[in-house]
């Protein structure tokens, strides 16, 4: 066998030129499908992590029938919220949950009307984690026990022309569907680039929200962060089969729109790993051809003394995955030092392009591209894989020459 592996390398070699150009060709695709791979990586990392710090976790739970009318944001009270939180909170997974109380309502200053969703929360509970405590410019941040006090987001506050220490008319849905409102007073402004979302966003206290909507000892959603994003399908598993009488829904599943935009950079990195592979393919295929046609007379002689038309056929695949292994090695390797380089420098300035949309502002100031081993790995023996691939019509072209053929072969 390694008799056979040395005879393959040489005949790799014999041709310098061409396997060069074959190799660089692979090198170049690589290092290009690891890096955007990677920059498409660290931009769903950056959007996923801000945006479940946005939407209170990773994680929800509502009462049977919230799904189906999320977009009204129906006042459904969860049932024994106590016993739920120890469920949850025994998961391994599980970093904390939080109750929260979720309505839509407005803000009425003197003849308009600014439609919104009022968010009551628990501020000791998510503070540390929490987006909107991170960001706050203007006075501060909630308490468990304020009561008439609210923090919105500078779009709101521009938008309405108010400002910290100012107070609003809030209205909002009570459980019956009637309509309760309250004068409170503005303690806090945040800003998450995110205008136009912040002029639909309001935050008040749970025990506020409770008091406001008679909703004693109630919540409408339990929020939980887990210690890793990417568990959600697992805990949600695990969690519906312990909590049957419940909803549990990554926050993604309530906001498709966001699970759109994301799903369009996964695609975006498979088409152009498909571009990749297939210049992998053309430029080995191409060699191999060539290399069958110029040796056919060497074949003869092989044949002639006794080589087997499978063991040709091997030769001509071995010589075909050292090439790609040649290719993967070195375009993973410079790959990943790419990548490297690119943190090192600080990643992508983001802080110009927080007012283009709100997937620009979740990717917070700046993010860096997720550096994965295994997926480099993947990437290295799909590589050698097609390349394998790619030599197995010219190996089976040369298995099949006759050797009085080939020996008369100029």
């Amino acid at each position: 066998m390694i008799r056979i592996i040395q005879i393959a390398w040489r005949n790799v070699w014999r041709n310098w030129r061409r396997t060069t150009i074959a190799s660089v060709a692979i090198v170049l695709g690589l290092i290009l499908l690891i890096f955007l791979g990677g920059l498409y990586g660290g931009y769903d990392e950056a959007v996923f992590a801000n945006a479940v710090r946005l939407f209170g976790g990773n994680i929800q739970i509502h009462a049977p029938g919230f799904r189906d009318k999320s977009d009204r944001m129906p006042l459904i009270p969860l049932e024994d919220v106590d016993q739920l939180l120890q469920t949850v909170m025994a998961h391994p997974e599980v970093r904390l949950a939080s109750q929260r109380i979720n309505t839509s309502g407005m803000i009425i200053d003197g003849g308009e009307i600014y439609p919104l969703t009022i968010t009551a929360i628990q501020p000791s509970v998510e503070e540390p984690t929490s987006l909107i405590a991170e960001n706050i410019i203007a006075g501060r941040f909630l308490v468990d026990d304020d009561q008439d006090f609210i923090v919105i987001g500078r779009g709101l506050a521009e938008e309405v022309g108010v400002g910290v220490g100012d107070r609003l008319t809030l209205a909002g849905k009570r459980k019956n569907e009637s309509i309760r409102q309250r004068t409170m007073t503005v303690v806090g402004v945040f800003d998450l680039g995110l205008k136009d979302a912040e002029k639909g966003m309001l935050f008040i206290s749970l025990e506020e929200a409770r008091s406001l909507f008679n909703l004693r000892d109630q919540a409408t959603e339990v929020t939980i962060s887990l210690t890793e994003i990417g568990m959600e399908d697992q805990v949600i598993g695990d969690l519906q089969a312990s909590l049957p009488g419940y909803e549990v829904d990554s926050w993604l599943t309530l906001n498709p729109e966001l699970r759109q935009v994301l799903d369009m950079g996964d695609q975006m990195t498979a088409f152009l790993g498909l571009i990749v592979v297939m210049i992998a393919c053309i430029g080995i295929l191409n060699l191999m051809m060539m290399a069958v046609f110029e040796r056919t007379r060497e074949m003869g002689v092989l044949a002639a003394l006794g080589m087997k038309g499978r063991q040709v056929m091997g030769l001509f695949l071995l010589e075909g995955a050292l090439i790609g292994a040649v290719g993967a090695a070195v375009g993973c390797t410079l790959g990943w030092l790419l990548m490297l380089t690119f943190n090192a420098t600080g990643g992508i300035d983001m802080s110009d392009y927080t007012d283009m949309g709100e997937i620009y502002a979740l990717m917070g100031d700046a993010f860096y591209a997720t550096i994965e081993p295994l997926r480099i790995i993947q990437y290295g023996l799909l590589i050698i894989f097609m390349a394998v691939l790619a030599s197995l019509l010219p190996a089976w072209q040369a298995a099949r020459q006759e050797p009085a053929e080939s020996l008369h072969q100029l």
